[in-house]
Order: C-alpha cells, then sequence, then structure tokens
C-alpha cells in the first residue's frame, strides 16, 4: 500500500509542485489537497493519510493550529511542517504541536520524498538548520525523571531517526514493549513528542545534532523510489 498524503498549503502552485514531486514515486499517493488549515483539518479527518504536508502560514485556522488539532484527534496521521519560514516562533510552535518534522521549501524533492517515508515509520526527520534552533528552544523540564538504562537506550536510537520497529529489532524486544518504553520516555520527560524526546537527546549529548534522525534519512535513501532522480527545490 502506498504512502498516503494530504497536502496543505495556500497556494495552488505550490500544492501542484509539491503533488509532482512526491507522485514522482510510486511508494508515495496524495490523496487530498487543502488550501487552508480548517481544510487541511476536515480533509484529515475524511480522507484518514498517513502523512500531511503542512504549511504554517495559512489563512482560517494557521498550520501550527491546524497540527495540533490533527494529532489530538488524529494520532495516527503524522505532520512534516513544511515552509520558506525559520523563524524561532514557527519552529518550535509546530513542534510542540505535535510535528515530526520541520523542512524549509528549499529541500530538494528527493530529501522531501524521504522526509514523508521517515514520518509514515514514526521517525524523526528535521532540517539541520531547524533542530539547531529548536535544540535551544524546545526542552524538557531541568530535572525529568530518571530514565531507565532500557529506555535510554530507546532514546538513543529514536533519536537517531530508528522507527519503532527497527528499535524493537535492534534491542531485541518486542514492539509492544518499545511502544510502552515510549510512553513512559515521553510522560518521565514531560514532553509531547517523539521529535521532542529527541531534541532533548541532543541536548543533554545523548546523540550528537548531526546524528539526529541520521539513521532514518539514511534508510530513506535507499527505497526504490528515490532511485529515480532527485527533482529540484520546492522553490518558496
Amino acid at each position: 500500500m502506498p504512502i498516503r498524503i494530504l497536502i496543505a498549503d495556500d497556494h495552488e502552485v505550490v500544492r501542484q509542485g509539491l503533488r509532482t514531486f512526491v507522485e514522482i514515486d510510486p511508494e508515495l499517493e496524495v490523496v487530498g489537497e487543502a488550501a487552508d488549515g480548517r481544510d487541511a483539518l476536515r480533509l484529515a479527518h475524511r480522507l484518514r493519510p498517513d502523512v500531511v504536508l503542512m504549511d504554517l502560514l495559512m489563512p482560517e485556522l494557521d498550520g501550527i493550529a491546524a497540527t495540533q488539532l490533527i494529532r489530538q484527534e488524529l494520532p495516527d496521521t503524522e505532520v512534516v511542517a513544511l515552509t520558506s519560514v525559520l523563524e524561532d516562533a514557527s519552529v518550535v510552535g509546530a513542534v510542540r504541536a505535535g510535528a515530526i518534522g520541520y523542512l524549509l521549501k528549499d529541500t530538494r524533492a528527493q530529501e522531501l520524498r524521504q522526509a514523508i517515508k521517515a514520518a509514515a515509520a514514526g521517525q524523526v526527520q528535521l532540517s539541520p538548520r531547524a533542530a539547531a534552533r529548536l535544540m535551544r528552544e524546545v526542552v524538557a523540564p531541568e530535572r525529568p525523571e530518571a530514565l531507565s538504562e532500557r529506555e535510554i537506550e530507546v532514546l538513543r536510537l529514536l533519536a537517531r531517526g530508528l522507527a519503532n520497529r527497527e528499535i524493537a529489532r535492534d534491542l531485541a524486544i518486542a514492539e509492544k514493549t518499545v511502544k510502552t518504553h515510549m510512553s513512559s520516555i515521553l510522560g518521565k520527560l514531560g514532553v509531547q513528542s517523539r521529535t521532542q524526546a529527541a531534541l532533548y537527546a541532543g541536548r543533554i549529548g545523548l546523540v550528537p545534532l548531526d546524528q539526529l534522525g541520521a539513521a532514518g534519512a539514511i534508510a530513506a535513501r535507499g527505497s526504490p523510489g528515490d532511485q529515480r532522480g532527485s527533482g529540484g527545490a520546492l522553490g518558496s
């Protein structure tokens, strides 16, 4: 089954460009387009996409508010923020709202396809510039509850971009056990998403900043659809 994608952007030409870039890959399918955040929320409920590509600056309901509502109401749908803006408030707001990734619109088409696949697998993937800003802003409490040794291992692999299934394989435990550890980690750190947990791991030095999401990006590069050509940048 292809990964089902909803594109939310208030510019038709951007939506058309994104659809063209995405659908080069037979593993990806655009199932709908929304011109504002309210429409994105409505279509997400109707279409149940795997991933929403969410512009942050839109009328009616902005992308950050739409992201928060989608993540609250449709927890199986991941959101990747895709914007031309790299402002601290936008980056932090998107991740706090539950976006699993944050990419700039100058991202190349191949990297966009990789990020969609990573998001669908529950892998954290951020623009390096966004990660650098988030490291300063999205932090856990100063004295979070101590993590167990196993939880630290899970957090380290999560921060490197591995999905639950891959973490389970590497640690020789059940995927259900990984999910249990993940819930415990989020609760102890007082954060709302895997992305925030990964950034905390980078902040405390558990994983170097340049390795955040690295495994997920490497895995995505090896997928057949990405061997069809990288395409151009997405524009602004």
